[in-house]
């Protein structure tokens, strides 16, 4: 009994392994809903020219992108002809191929109908009894139909059907590759900041969303980071579900990156089934102990009395980090007093290289308050005008905080006169830093003049 189970594991072992050879499919996914699908299998082609179908390809294909190659014989194959069948079979197809055609209805209650079937559209069905009668039947309370075969035209897969001109017969493995829409990646990050909120514990995992309308099994599996310029209409973008991911990730390099033209590479490192009306959530990278600064931020124009509250750090290897980090949403939390997670704030990050900064806007300080008004407007010529402005900031906090409050300008300007020294950072731009002590208040105030 024993020697008869070791038979049967090798065989099922060696038919498993026959199977994978069968088959082998690559798979690289983009940020905007794109990807690649790359499926090699082996085929059985017929000397001269033959008709073959290639099955399991995505529902949403563009079959103006698809390639073919025969791997055993690339000179002796080539495609004359080829179609893209998607008229998947379904119960009102399947009616309106019957049209003028002998069928049978079984409803409720044992009642059964039979006839020529006129017309199937929306929720009726008409038919023509053997006596000439006409019946209407409505599908509500229709049960079973009962048809003798599938019509031709109808399939159960999206297919791809080749007029194949080959100058052997036999097997062959062969490539074919196409693009098709309905699948993306996007990265999410998890953080949690320690007590004075100076480091943060990060952890990266990426997340396909894939409603191609194929599954893609034990597929080399690569993404790519980066703008990729498509040369048509902006492409469908779909709903994705909001996913909620534990800061935890295991400390194995599952992903290796890679600088590719002029975007990143990140390979899986092991085979990966990507299954259709599925998100696959892999980790990115191990977690990271990064250092971070808090920065309190006062944009008077744009955000009314909210003082705007941003974790920064450097993208740097000596702070934990040194990799590039595709664009993707990064949740911040912290612990409480009895290790409870609490959310404490989320933001998109962009594409970032390595050795830039990551701004993470957290959300909005309580306990800071600003406060924008303006004291006065006179004109001093024909072209010219002067503003004074006043900025209050005022902190309840029990210790002092720093506060860089920006100011948006206009034209041609000049600062005259103000209380505070400030840091031109564009042309249209500048910004004040100030120290407001615990439970005080800080008044900014400036005058600027402008020219037309």
């Amino acid at each position: 009994m024993k020697k008869s189970l070791n038979v049967l594991l090798i065989v099922v072992l060696q038919l498993t392994a026959a199977l994978s050879q069968e088959k082998q499919v690559a798979l690289t996914v983009y940020n905007d809903n794109l990807a690649l699908v790359k499926d090699v299998r082996k085929m059985q082609l017929a000397k001269g020219v033959s008709e073959i179908k290639f099955q399991d390809v995505a529902a949403e294909i563009d079959p103006t992108s698809v390639y073919f190659l025969s791997i055993t014989a690339p000179d002796k194959v080539a495609i004359l002809e080829q179609n893209y069948e998607y008229d998947l079979v379904n119960s009102a197809k399947i009616l309106q191929k019957y049209v003028d055609q002998q069928i049978a209805l079984s409803a409720k209650e044992g009642i059964s109908f039979s006839g020529t079937l006129l017309s199937a559209s929306g929720q009726d069905v008409i038919l023509r009894e053997d006596d000439g009668g006409i019946k209407i039947v409505n599908m509500s309370i229709v049960q079973n139909m009962d048809f003798p075969k599938l019509p031709e035209g109808l399939i159960t897969r999206p297919t791809l059907v080749w007029s194949v001109s080959s100058q052997q017969a036999g097997d062959q493995q062969v490539e074919v590759g196409y693009l098709t829409t309905g699948i993306q990646w996007h990265a999410e990050y998890v953080g949690v900041a320690n007590k004075d909120d100076s480091a943060l514990d990060l952890g990266g995992w990426v997340s396909i969303d894939n409603h191609s309308g194929a599954s893609y099994g034990n597929a080399k599996l690569k993404l790519v980071a980066g703008d990729v310029h498509r040369a048509q209409e902006p492409p469908r973008r779909f709903m994705r579900k909001e996913m909620l991911y534990q800061a935890a990730v295991a400390d194995v390099e599952q992903f290796e990156e890679k600088a590719f033209f002029e975007y990143h590479l990140y390979t899986l490192q092991r085979p990966a089934t990507v299954a259709n009306n599925q998100i696959k959530q892999i980790s990115l990278f191990p977690s990271a102990a990064v250092k971070v600064q808090k920065k309190y931020s006062y944009d008077g124009a744009r955000d009314a009395k909210k003082v705007r509250v941003n974790l920064e750090f450097q993208n740097k290897k000596e702070f934990g980090l040194g990799m590039p980090l595709p664009r993707g949403k990064m949740r911040l939390y912290k612990k409480d007093d009895d290790a409870a997670l609490v959310f404490i704030g989320e933001d998109f990050i962009e594409h970032t290289p390595k050795d830039e900064k990551v701004r993470v806007n957290v959300g909005s300080a309580f306990d800071i308050v600003g406060e924008r008004i303006q004291k006065d407007r006179r004109a001093i010529g024909k072209n010219s005008w002067e503003e004074t402005w006043e900025i209050k900031l005022r902190n309840h906090k029990e210790e002092a905080v720093e506060v860089t409050v920006i100011e948006h300008l206009q034209m041609d300007w000049e600062i005259l006169r103000k209380t505070h020294e400030f840091t031109k950072k564009d042309a249209s731009t500048i910004e004040f830093v100030v120290r407001i002590p615990k439970d005080g208040e800080v008044v900014i105030e400036y005058v600027v003049r402008y020219e037309r």
